[in-house]
């Protein structure tokens, strides 16, 4: 019979370290619980330079929020940081039994999972490369920083719509449709509306900083572009452990509720892998209800199926 390690015996293990993961660990953390963070150091932001609209944290590079995050949880005795990829999780016995790339496996009672989403761009030469630095998809990170100027939108489908009429409040925009998404009547009078210029010529690559060329010749000069990609989960974890998902407006989520708890009894989700948009303000308060809602399970018990 396989013995497992008391080391190895944690009472909340928490899949991905960025922060969400960070914020759900505090809260454990400052309970005085046993916590395993497990991360492969991969953070969806890690392409941008600077993090926007999180409080007390304007401005900063994201690496160095995350950073000092990571510093402040570990300053606490109870917290174990594990550096490496969850590859399979199961329910035991006693809890959960998870096992990672190179073959260790740890257990715990609760399972956090903020393992985030892998992001899908379109096919355009050149858009890739410049993700994060100059072409983004969130008009509140990033939108301020370009000043007013010439911003475009690169349709991806429907969804981009949004895009197309927010984004006036941030410079003049350009909604290049690229044969991804063409506006009904109504929709069209809303782009018009709010000073939306749409253009139909396709695209053929993205140069310079955020220079739009098109199959015609020519050259639109941007100061920044916005996409709205199509994302999968970064992980399988949430789907071994039997977790129901969502179809959000870019991809399937994981199935929450407001304590941040799966399906699952004992499982909870928190970050961009449980919300259909997400930033950073937004990934630590969902970590935070995570953390406290796990911890609360551990004092007084699952609720009881219905």
């Amino acid at each position: 019979m396989h013995t497992i390690e008391p080391s190895n015996i944690y009472d909340v293990m928490i899949l991905g370290g960025s922060y969400a993961g960070l914020s759900a660990g505090m809260q454990l953390a400052r309970a005085r619980r046993r916590v395993l963070v497990i991360d492969a150091g991969q953070r969806r932001n890690r392409h941008a330079s600077h993090s926007h609209g999180f409080l007390t944290q304007d401005g900063r590079p994201p690496a160095d929020i995350a950073a000092d995050g990571k510093r402040q949880l570990l300053a606490y005795p109870t917290v174990t940081w594990r550096e490496g990829r969850a590859e399979h999780a199961e329910a035991t016995a006693s809890g959960f039994g998870v096992t990672l790339d190179d073959g260790s496996v740890f257990h715990s009672q609760r399972v956090i999972l903020a393992t985030g989403v892998v992001d899908e761009l379109p096919p355009v030469e050149g858009l890739g490369e410049r993700w994060g630095a100059s072409v983004f998809h969130c008009p509140y990170c990033h939108g301020y920083e370009l000043d007013q100027g010439r911003i475009g939108v690169i349709a991806t489908g429907a969804l981009s719509m949004h895009h197309g009429l927010m984004l006036p409040d941030w410079g003049q925009v350009t909604f290049f449709l690229n044969g991804a998404f063409e506006p009904d009547a109504a929709q069209l009078a809303e782009l018009a509306r709010r000073g939306t210029r749409v253009e139909r010529t396709p695209i053929t690559r993205i140069a310079g900083v955020a220079d739009v060329v098109l199959a015609d010749g020519s050259v639109h000069a941007m100061a920044g572009l916005f996409v709205a990609p199509r994302t999968h989960q970064a992980s399988a974890l949430a789907g071994q452990l039997g977790c129901a998902f969502d179809d959000g407006p870019m991809g399937q989520i994981v199935r929450v509720d407001e304590m941040k708890a799966t399906t699952v009894p004992g499982v909870f989700s928190c970050g961009d892998a449980a919300r259909a948009a997400g930033n950073v303000a937004f990934a630590v308060a969902d970590g935070a209800m995570a953390g406290v809602a796990a911890h609360r399970t551990l004092m007084f018990g699952l609720p009881q199926a219905a």
